[in-house]
């Protein structure tokens, strides 16, 4: 019988700590955690604005290789149009 209460006994705080756990947005309902739902809503908010940074930067770089895939394509055009036979000043 002793080791029963003991177990119970030990239990008990456990299951105030489960109740600690069941975090929502509701400040009338046991469990709620005002600290940590503003701990929470600060980690999604920061993770939003890595991810539009992280899409700024994606958006960048494309422009970026884009704009130096046109430079080639406009260097390379540039050659073939001299190549040409015709294209050539006369040089004398």
């Amino acid at each position: 019988m002793k080791k029963w209460l003991i177990v119970i006994a030990s239990l008990l705080p456990l299951s105030g700590m489960a109740n600690m756990l069941n975090n929502t947005n509701e400040p009338f309902k046991p469990g709620y955690n005002p600290s940590q739902q503003r701990m929470q809503t600060q980690m999604q908010v920061q993770q939003q604005q890595q991810q539009q940074k992280l899409r700024q930067d994606q958006q960048q770089q494309n422009q970026e290789l884009q704009r130096k895939m046109q430079e080639r394509r406009d260097s390379a055009q540039q050659r073939m149009i001299q190549q040409q036979p015709g294209q050539q000043q006369n040089q004398n």
